[in-house]
């Protein structure tokens, strides 16, 4: 019995200590269950790595490719060869993989002479990726021996690929004979030539440096503009002015050609370089856009007025007639002292019989330059003369030229130039007296003799006539008015223009005659104007795109074009496509460019992607279609100026599209142009938009202007219309003109009134709308205040529903913490009930055995001592009932407390 009450004391206290530690453990465990469902909605990170890298050249191409990025192997292979050329790309670059057709044509061909290597640098665990940090791909490096690396940085195509190659290969040309002298004299590349004796060593002192200089300018310079030579033999130097052995010489066509100071400068190879850039004379510079965003064409054309011009170009061909040809306009264009002194090494060498140039006498080329005579011909300039009457048909052209001779005889032979100032005096001048020309309708040329008020010395001699502006059927008929067989134009625009066009200087001749030797002269030409040109060539085989954006055709089969692009001024020329591109052509279209008053047409840039329809109401006009639409057309034209990013312009769309179905299409057109992408003469231009242009018919020259301070709408552009249209001609008008206008102003009443009633019948429509609209919004107003109340309640009670969910929500988990409470304790009595059916059962069999023990010793022993025994055993026995009921009833007391303390809790 102790035990008993013992254990059920000891359980007791043990529920009182264990049941706080349970629920702790259970808030714990239902914590870490809410993490790890948290961390499960996350998302996980996941690294994948990258796939093997796979060959990007075949195995049949010479390049050898190292897919894996293997750096420290390609430069294990770089020592074993002379020449080699690197390939960094990216698998995934579009331009890398275009590069690599063109990388293996050019191995095919060189691959005996230079190492081909390919390296993936783009890999993440190759070398090359880590030790490489490049921005672009491909790149393309070369090395000379231990002389790199030579980035390439040129067009991806084989042929300039390869020529780059080849000049890395030789960069020094070895000049033996006093031919190959004056061929490498002869390019218009700037040229280097080192003077070496190799008789006494084959290596002579300063020519590795001058050989590593060669170098250094193609690292510098990846164009290649400036060529190295070599000089072997004593003989031919002394042609240059070369003695002294490992002297360096640079030759200028145009200036005087220095010879390396050694005594100022140190005698290095980057000294060298950087002498040679820095004194390079550039007569023509090739320009290669790389093709991305780059400011290359931006920042030439910002130095002035820019001649581009657009040849297809092969670097590996030995003979470009084309390219000769321009070499020799821009050396005639740039040779300021307009003889050919300029070139007296060229004119010694290109003779054979002519003794070897003296070096010793100082003023030689003073002598060759006082050898050539005075050129006679006086400076002349053609002046086109305003229009004296605006509907003339004529221009009056004249040839106005100075003799800058009279008076003051030279003290010695000189070379004449054209002074700027008593050009702009004579124009001034002349310009005073230039309404005697006006009105002079003839056939015969009227030459006037004038003295210039600048210089009592100086006079011009002015020869005009007049020409008719018809000009396309001037030519067809082949009837000149100067009795010349055939007179050639250079329009320089479009086709459709051509009958606007004005003579231009090589015109002349077939004007005057008898002036042929009055023409200007090219030769110095960008050293007697203030509007000098650049020179540029573009190969129109990689950049013809350019060509076609400034006004090449798009259907030529012959990619040649010349183009004169002013970017201060706002304007370019083209040169005609339909004249061949040589050197008289192009030395005429920079002398138009070059005079005072030049007579070239600005290119106009026209918008190919419109498309005309005759069904739309408004019409869209053109650079092309404007003549034609605006002033060909016999009706009124009112013209808008737009531009697609101008919002104002937008919003006047619905009002012209009303005012074209007003107006009577056969009397009046309503038209507009995209002023952004179309140009205009420079009269009908606007800095304004959104403008407003009105073209009466008949009186097309006094277009005008819609007012700015009005606003634009329909009845204001209707008053403007019928206003500006009823004007009448300056001209007397008959009997039967008034008739016509009265018929035709009696049509346009009846056209408006019957418009009018159309507006009145559709402005009643619209009221009566208006009043079914007004009703509909009233009780759509009526419906919305309905449905604002209703919200307003079901906002109210959501509000309360939503009180009573938080409260009965709290009263759940309260109750759901003491169920499960309940639970536990309910158990934890189970588990001890349990245990005491057991420890009855145990003290059952107990008793049971106790009684066959008793019963055996009861048949031994007397019957004295068995009832003495039976007596204990009875006393034994009551003790042993009586714990049992004890226990029996403990338990039961116990249950009733749980049973009592369970309804109240409930």
């Amino acid at each position: 019995m102790c035990g008993i009450h013992y254990c059920r004391n000891w359980l007791k206290k043990l529920l009182r200590v264990l049941l706080p530690k349970v629920q702790v453990l259970k808030v714990d465990e239902a914590r870490e269950e809410i993490q790890r469902n948290h961390s499960s909605c996350r998302a996980k990170d996941v690294t994948m790595p990258a796939k093997l890298p796979v060959s990007f050249f075949s195995t049949r191409s010479p390049v050898i490719d190292l897919f894996r990025g293997q750096l420290d192997y390609a430069d294990h292979l770089r020592q074993d060869s002379e020449i080699v050329l690197y390939f960094f790309y990216a698998p995934w670059c579009g331009q890398s993989i275009a590069a690599r057709e063109e990388i293996e044509h050019v191995a095919s061909r060189l691959s005996d002479q230079v190492l081909f290597v390919a390296v993936n640098c783009w890999w993440n665990q190759g070398k090359c990726r880590k030790q490489k940090h490049f921005f672009y791909f491909p790149v393309i490096h070369l090395y000379h021996r231990s002389f790199g690396p030579i980035e390439y940085k040129g067009p991806m195509s084989a042929v300039y690929i390869e020529k780059f190659v080849r000049r890395v290969m030789t960069p020094l040309l070895y000049i033996s004979s006093r031919s190959k002298l004056l061929d490498f004299l002869s390019n218009y590349e700037p040229g280097v030539l080192g003077y070496f004796e190799f008789n006494a060593s084959p290596q002579p002192p300063g020519y590795l440096t001058f050989f590593t200089s060669a170098l250094h300018s193609l690292k510098k310079d990846y164009l290649g503009t400036i060529r190295f030579g070599v000089i072997t033999d004593k003989h031919v130097a002394e042609e240059i002015s070369l003695v002294h052995s490992g002297s360096v010489y640079l030759h200028r066509h145009v200036n005087t050609s220095l010879i390396y100071p050694n005594d100022i400068m140190n005698y290095t190879a980057e000294n060298i370089c950087k002498w040679a850039l820095e004194n390079r004379e550039v007569l023509i510079r090739w320009l290669r856009p790389h093709g991305g965003k780059s400011l290359l064409l931006n920042n030439e054309l910002k130095k002035g007025p820019a001649l581009l011009i657009f040849i297809p170009y092969n670097p590996l061909a030995e003979i470009n007639p084309l390219l000769d040809e321009i070499t020799k306009v821009a050396l005639e264009y740039h040779n300021c002292n307009k003889s050919r002194a300029a070139e007296p090494d060229l004119q010694h060498l290109g003779d054979t019989d002519s003794p070897a140039f003296d070096s010793s006498v100082p003023d030689a080329h003073t002598k060759l330059s006082e050898t050539f005579s005075i050129t006679k011909s006086p400076c002349c300039n053609t002046v086109v003369l305003p229009q004296w009457h605006s509907i003339s048909r004529t221009h009056n052209v004249c040839e106005l030229c100075i003799n800058q001779t009279l008076g003051v005889k030279p003290n010695k032979v000189h070379v004449p130039h054209c002074n700027f100032f008593e050009i702009e005096a004579a124009l001034d001048s002349f310009y005073l007296q230039e309404h005697t020309f006006f009105q002079v309708i003839s056939n015969t040329i009227e030459c006037s003799n004038f003295l210039s008020f600048y210089s009592p010395f100086s006079y011009y001699t002015a020869c005009c006539r007049t020409v008719n502006r018809h000009f396309l059927s001037f030519i067809s008929s082949e009837k000149t008015i100067f009795q010349t067989p055939k007179v050639t134009f250079s329009s320089h625009g479009k086709k459709d223009d051509a009958q606007h066009s004005i003579p231009h200087i090589e015109d002349r001749n077939c004007f005057i005659p008898d002036l042929h030797s009055s023409g200007t002269n090219f030769t110095g030409l960008s050293c007697r104007t203030n509007k000098t040109l650049n020179l540029y060539l573009l190969d129109s085989n990689l950049f013809w795109i350019y060509a076609e954006r400034l006004g090449a055709s798009r259907s030529t089969h012959l990619k040649e074009f010349a183009a004169i692009v002013d970017l201060k001024e706002e304007v370019h020329y083209v040169l005609d496509q339909n004249q061949s591109l040589v050197g008289s052509t192009l030395e005429n279209f920079i002398k138009n460019f070059s005079i005072l008053y030049s007579p070239l047409k600005r290119h106009l840039v026209d918008d190919p992607s419109v498309h005309l329809h005759d069904q739309h109401v408004i019409t869209e006009v053109t650079t092309n279609t404007f003549h034609r639409t605006v002033f060909l057309s016999e009706k009124n034209v009112l013209l808008l100026y737009y531009a697609q990013w101008c919002g104002f312009c937008a919003s006047l769309n619905h009002i012209f599209i009303q005012l074209a179905r007003l107006l009577p299409p056969d009397n009046f057109i309503v038209a507009r142009i995209d002023i952004t992408r179309n140009d205009l003469p420079w009269e009908f231009m606007t800095d304004r938009l959104p403008t407003i242009l009105f073209f009466p018919y008949q009186r097309k020259e006094q277009s005008v202007k819609f007012p700015e301070d009005l606003s634009v709408n329909l009845p204001n552009l209707l008053k403007f219309i019928l206003y500006h249209s009823s004007f009448s001609s300056s001209e007397p008008c008959t009997k039967e003109c008034l008739h016509k206008e009265t018929v035709l102003q009696q049509g346009h009443i009846s056209h408006l009134q019957r418009e009018i009633e159309k507006l009145r019948s559709e402005i009643t429509a619209l009221h009566q709308a208006h009043a079914q609209l007004e009703a509909q919004l009233s009780e759509a107003r009526r419906e919305e205040h309905r449905l604002q109340q209703q919200k307003h309640t079901l906002e109210k009670q959501h509000k309360t529903l939503q009180l009573h969910s938080e409260q009965l929500q709290a009263t759940y988990n309260q109750k759901n913490q003491e169920l499960l409470a309940m639970a536990e304790k309910l158990q934890e009595l189970a588990d001890a009930s349990e245990n005491l059916l057991k420890e009855n059962t145990l003290l059952r069999i107990l008793v049971a055995s106790r009684e066959g023990k008793l019963q055996s010793q009861d048949e031994i022993k007397e019957p004295l001592h068995s009832e003495q025994t039976l007596s204990e055993d009875n006393s034994e026995v009551s003790t042993a009932t009586d714990t049992l009921e004890e226990k029996r009833i403990d338990n039961i007391d116990t249950t009733e407390t749980e049973h009592s303390s369970g309804n109240r809790t409930e």
